[in-house]
């Protein structure tokens, strides 16, 4: 991943609701959620949680899937386990061993 792609992802969930709509479908699995049921279940509002899902959706962290007359949204887990990998490529000086879960952080 570049630099650009990642900031461009970043970006995009730099913004509470669209934090909260991605984890929440990180959480929904490859199933994904209605716009409907997103929207229930953190109390957004309809035309706002469209504006989330559309920025989400153009910088590719979620992708949507029409069934019927609903649309379904998921989390795009290429996209997010790239970013991760991005941010953690030299973790810990270069050590193959060490892992983010038991990294050390020295102060």
């Amino acid at each position: 991943m570049e630099t650009k792609s990642a900031v461009l992802l970043l970006s995009s969930l730099a913004q509470e609701a669209r934090l909260e709509v991605f984890r929440l479908l990180v959480q929904a699995g490859h199933e994904g959620l209605s716009a409907g049921s997103i929207g229930e279940r953190l109390k957004i509002p309809p035309s706002t949680l469209s504006f989330h899902l559309k920025e989400l959706s153009n910088a590719g962290l979620i992708n949507a899937k029409q069934v019927t007359r609903f649309i379904y949204y998921s989390a795009n887990y290429d996209a997010m386990n790239d970013l991760l990998a991005f941010l953690t490529k030299n973790c810990c000086m270069g050590i193959k061993e060490c892992n983010v879960e038991s990294a050390c952080i020295t102060k």
